[in-house]
């Protein structure tokens, strides 16, 4: 079935996205909420500020939902909570998925749906844990028109830690975002690959399917748009930052900023004069 839903994402005139994900407070883990404490002013920060898209659990959508008019930026649902952010690790590890998530989503008038894809070392399970996530809400999805982003995540141990942090390892992530594509995603949303130059082969992976790229943990403002750019122009279809853009001292400039590249292929000195107080 096509996704008619996808239109709404995606700007007519780039055919590109981007979505700012505000879903952190899903994962138990109090540093992933420094930021947004106040979910109620975060998402109206966004809402005013306009990116394409806002990544919500379905206990937060309504914030970005109940707001009034058909301009506001649409809905990708979170739809499966996971233990593997932690530092330090709890045990045993977990990724669930919320049983009835495609009809919430639906409800809710999302115009996607987004689940992990974990490869953790030494937790296959949690792998597995995933994968049958991915085939329960797929055969929903598929039932109701709702396009299903999958989300490969590698990870590895952090030395002299307790917990995880991706691993950028380009033949890793391309093989994961293959088992993406194989399990039927209608979008996926990737990580950069630590050789930023390769991230043309995790495209390619991905086939005709659209790719996001995920944003990851801080980095300064021209190191993000640089990396904008670089994936944008090897084929990426749009990006998904969180913490890039809501721990921003302006998170509206920020967001002015990525539009500015993702859309209107504003270069990187442009688009930093859009930011107050650039770093």
């Amino acid at each position: 079935m096509t996704k008619y839903r996808l239109n709404r994402l995606f700007n007519a005139r780039s055919g590109r996205a981007l979505d700012v994900a505000v879903d952190h407070g899903l994962f138990h883990e109090h540093s992933f909420i420094s930021g947004i404490e106040d979910m109620a002013a975060t998402v109206a920060t966004l809402i005013e500020a306009g990116p394409d898209a806002i990544q919500l659990t379905l206990g937060q959508a309504p914030l970005l939902q109940s707001a009034p008019g058909p301009d506001k930026p649409r809905l990708v649902m979170r739809t499966d909570v996971a233990n593997v952010y932690n530092d330090p690790l709890e045990s045993p590890l977990h990724s669930i998925h919320v049983p009835d998530a495609i009809e919430v989503a639906v409800r809710l008038d999302a115009v996607a749906v987004c689940v992990n894809l974990l490869d953790l070392p030494g937790h296959p399970e949690v792998r597995e844990q995933c994968i049958r996530s991915i085939l329960a809400l797929r055969r929903d999805a598929e039932r109701y028109g709702m396009p299903l982003m999958i989300e490969p995540l590698v990870m590895q141990t952090k030395p002299g830690a307790g917990g995880y942090a991706v691993d950028g390892d380009t033949a890793k992530i391309v093989t994961l975002v293959r088992q993406a594509r194989e399990l039927g995603a209608d979008l996926i949303k990737a990580d950069p690959t630590d050789d930023i130059g390769d991230y043309h082969l995790v495209v390619q992976a991905a086939g005709p399917t659209p790719v996001l790229v995920r944003g990851g943990g801080r980095v300064d403002d021209r190191t993000l748009l640089e990396r904008t750019r670089a994936v944008l122009e090897q084929g990426a279809r749009g990006i998904v930052y969180g913490r890039n853009v809501i721990q921003h001292p302006d998170p509206a400039g920020i967001t002015a900023a990525l539009m500015a590249v993702v859309h209107d292929e504003a270069s990187v000195d442009d688009a930093l004069g859009l930011i107050g107080g650039t770093r």
